[in-house]
């Protein structure tokens, strides 16, 4: 099947055309006549599937149509996002599928003035792509009625719960209409996310995609056993092995991305984080600069995983190995998207062992090891910028110095 023969408007096969689109996904080729259809999906599918457009095609047929025969009742479709960066990710995809029809789209988020999006919902909005802090806020001041939604999406529902969003997610549906299509999208399967699941849904179409190999096949992986303590020296090795690719590199918390970062600025290599500690002001620019190559290196925690979409990722590195295998899969399905083949990288110092093996039997694969021995592994600390500047190498340059004057002044004395 093609796009071109869906049952969907022009104006949407237009947008799809002009994107390049000719063939959907595994993921789009199952879920959106089901949806078109008026019925409830579960579906999990791995990340750079094509998910997000998987639900939003149909949506904004379903919307547009409907809007022809009547006048808009204010928001009908709610999109529940555990990100601020994914709440604006998909809104972008929401309104470049919508171009040239009659559906109104928005992201609502944190980290911004609320008024300049009240002053937006005030205009007429169909679609809201949102955060459940902010909308809860919306809703409960009443610049947001939450009766007129009949579509609701849960998307990227394994991380809601990793994020705590659970109760957000009950409290949402108790106030919710129960006459309403609900479609839950998740990466991952676990008892308690299809626990939340059957709770929001009602004789759901259920669709899996590549349930025995949750990560993408574009991606060739590699893992280096290194000392904790060395890491920033092999990090600083791969940048500048790769001077031309975009590289993300995934940490565990806040502080060490912020240390990280002053390792590789302390060697001359400009890198940026994202975390959150970061207001949205700074997570947008650094995005931005990210996704258009003025910065080729970003530094993130677990909570951005989700969030970051930016194409031509050719390279994630696992600084720290991930304490749930499943974030493994989600860090790396940020590069190999699509046709393209992707790099991802682990470095596993030897405490991390137990989290490489629950990785290797969460992904039913084991992952290449990269062979250092001694002399391998001590190039790369030699190899570093830094390491010609520490203690150790200051007294081995003294001491070679001595020498060479020892040496010059044996010979002048031999000559005497």
């Amino acid at each position: 099947m093609k796009f071109a023969d869906l049952k969907v408007a022009p104006e949407i096969k237009k947008n799809l055309a002009d994107l390049g689109f000719v063939r959907p996904t595994d993921i789009q080729y199952k879920a959106i006549p089901y949806i078109l259809n008026g019925e409830d999906v579960l579906a999990v599918a791995q990340t750079g599937t094509g998910k997000t457009a998987a639900f939003a095609i149909p949506l904004v047929d379903m919307i547009h149509q409907a809007k022809k025969s009547r006048r808009s009742d204010g928001v009908s479709c709610l999109v529940m996002v555990p990100t601020h960066e994914l709440a604006q990710q998909t809104a972008k995809v929401f309104n470049t599928l919508a171009a040239h029809t009659r559906v109104k789209v928005m992201s609502l988020h944190g980290g911004v003035e609320q008024d300049p999006q009240i002053a937006r919902l005030t205009k007429g909005i169909d679609v809201v792509i949102a955060t459940p802090g902010r909308l809860f806020d919306l809703a409960s001041q009443g610049h947001l009625d939450l009766k007129a939604i009949s579509m609701l999406v849960v998307d990227e529902a394994d991380h809601m719960l990793d994020q705590g969003f659970i109760g957000d997610i009950r409290d949402l549906n108790r106030k919710l209409p129960r006459n309403r299509q609900t479609l839950f999208f998740s990466a991952t399967i676990t008892p308690e996310i299809k626990k939340l699941a059957y709770s929001l849904v009602t004789d759901a179409i259920r669709i899996q995609i590549s349930p025995k190999n949750p990560v993408n096949r574009n991606i060739d992986h590699s893992v280096a056993f290194i000392e904790m303590d060395d890491k920033r020296f092999f990090l600083e090795r791969v940048v500048k092995a790769n001077p031309e690719k975009k590289i993300l590199v995934f940490v565990r918390t806040k502080v060490r991305a912020e240390r990280v970062k002053a390792a590789l600025a302390r060697v001359e290599i400009v890198a940026e984080t994202i975390h959150s500690d970061k207001d949205q002001t700074h997570r947008n620019r650094v995005m931005d600069e990210f996704a258009t190559g003025k910065t080729a290196i970003l530094i993130a925690t677990d909570v951005s995983a989700r969030g970051i979409d930016v194409p031509g990722v050719e390279i994630v590195v696992n600084y720290d190995l991930p304490e749930k295998p499943e974030n493994y899969v989600h860090r790396v399905g940020r590069t190999g998207r699509g046709n393209r083949r992707g790099e991802a990288v682990a470095f596993c110092a030897p405490e991390e062992k137990p989290l490489l093996e629950a990785i290797e039997e969460y992904t039913g694969a084991q992952v290449a090891i990269i062979q250092l021995d001694r002399n391998d592994y001590q190039d790369t600390l030699d190899f570093s910028a830094e390491a010609h500047s520490d203690w150790k190498t200051l007294i081995s340059q003294h001491e070679a110095e001595m020498a060479k004057f020892e040496k010059k002044t044996k010979k002048k004395k031999g000559k005497q």
